[in-house]
């Protein structure tokens, strides 16, 4: 398949965000399914990592916000089984996270699928009509600084807080995609793989 068409035809994708322990494993993946038409949520679920978990992480304190009826506390192994069928279920083969390559790093299991970080479209003045000729873009059109999801969320969503739970985290990448209000195909310029 030619890498320009990867994204052509689908009909839906996944958004997917880690959270990892003090040790850089991974805690906790929410998962957000979505319409590509719509760019709403189809289906959505939350995986704590256990036992990584009770090593503790930086956001541990949010570990457990996502509602009950989507968490399930698993192993990694059931936790990866789980999101295969999912993606299964749902006819997904694409992957859309925010700073994509370190989600991708610590999931090698996903290595087949088509990867697209969302960074590398909403940080880049040529696809975020939000980013000002004022503020600081590198030649290239990324922001110098100030790209992260809270600061491009709080652009397209003034008043926006990161709670740093890989469930809602997902949740809020789906919303920069529905927001920049760009065609799915603008992503083929930020697959990884």
């Amino acid at each position: 398949m030619n890498e320009m068409n990867k994204l052509d035809g689908i009909k839906r994708f996944a958004v997917l965000d880690t959270e990892t322990t003090w040790t850089d494993e991974v805690m906790s993946i929410g998962i957000v399914i979505a319409d590509v038409e719509t760019m709403t949520e189809v289906v959505s679920k939350c995986y704590i990592i256990s036992p990584e978990y009770e090593s503790g992480g930086m956001f541990s304190s949010t570990l457990f916000d996502a509602p009950k009826k989507k968490t399930e506390v698993v192993s990694r192994e059931e936790a990866i089984e789980g999101i295969e069928a999912l993606l299964d279920e749902e006819s997904v083969s694409t992957i859309f996270a925010y700073n994509a390559t370190f989600d991708y790093r610590h999931l090698p299991e996903f290595d087949s699928y088509t990867w697209v970080d969302i960074m590398k479209i909403a940080a880049y003045k040529q696809y975020n009509r939000l980013i000002t000729d004022d503020m600081e873009c590198c030649l290239s059109g990324r922001l110098k600084k100030g790209y992260g999801v809270e600061n491009i969320l709080r652009m397209l969503k003034p008043r926006y807080r990161e709670t740093h739970n890989a469930y809602f985290d997902a949740i809020d990448e789906l919303e920069i995609v529905k927001l920049l209000e760009l065609d799915i195909e603008v992503y083929e310029n930020a697959i990884l793989n």
